[in-house]
């Protein structure tokens, strides 16, 4: 069963069937406005600093951010990213909708992140929005999948596997802990996308160049 955050809505008990329907639907493409939001590209023109999908990887990510203006930047633009992905999950948990109904918006979310249509639909990888996506799921979900990623970074000290561990650990979390079908096929897409977006990644973690 899905784990519903406190404070249950009834919004959407208050509107007739027609209106309930409209509301749940429209927040789907909402998810989606909302992580197009690129908040590498609007922390770095904020900041003065370089435009992120010219300089370092090329990729809009708190990584990348990191490299180009230090930690400050990284972490407003990782906290950015990662609310993105939750506000809409979490929105749609607290109003009572149906699982496949959280897993469409929080799935939005996440491609709005990758294919952002502010930005020519060249986004970043993923990581941050996925985990937010994760915590609007369940929390317990969500910090677990980020314990897991702090683990193997302390271990390895290597992000990129860390993030690649936690994501292909991520469906196998969600069904144990919310033993829904429909939540667990979300993150298994989310961690598909990601693993593609990684590949150049996965190949120097393989060739011991990363």
């Amino acid at each position: 069963m899905v784990v519903k955050y406190p404070g249950y809505a009834t919004v959407l008990q208050v509107l007739d069937d027609e209106g309930a329907l409209m509301f749940e639907w429209l927040l789907i493409p909402a998810a989606y406005l909302l992580g197009s939001v690129s908040c590498a590209i609007i922390t770095c023109r904020l900041m003065g600093l370089a435009d992120p999908r010219e300089q370092g990887s090329g990729n809009p990510g708190a990584t990348n951010v990191m490299r180009i203006g230090g930690k400050k930047a990284a972490g407003i633009t990782l906290l950015g990213d990662m609310l993105k992905g939750f506000f809409p999950v979490y929105l749609a948990n607290v109003l009572g909708m149906s699982p496949s109904l959280q897993a469409l918006v929080g799935l939005a979310a996440f491609l709005g992140h990758l294919y952002p249509m502010f930005f020519g639909f060249k986004g970043g990888k993923g990581v941050a929005t996925s985990l937010g996506v994760l915590l609007g799921f369940s929390w317990i979900l969500g910090f677990t999948v980020i314990g897991t990623w702090l683990l193997v970074y302390k271990l390895r000290k290597i992000s990129s596997l860390s993030a690649l561990t936690a994501s292909v650990l991520s469906p196998i979390y969600a069904w144990f802990i919310l033993g829904d079908k429909v939540i667990a096929g979300a993150a298994l897409v989310m961690t598909v996308l990601l693993l593609v977006r990684h590949k150049g990644n996965i190949r120097r973690l393989l060739a011991g160049e990363e």
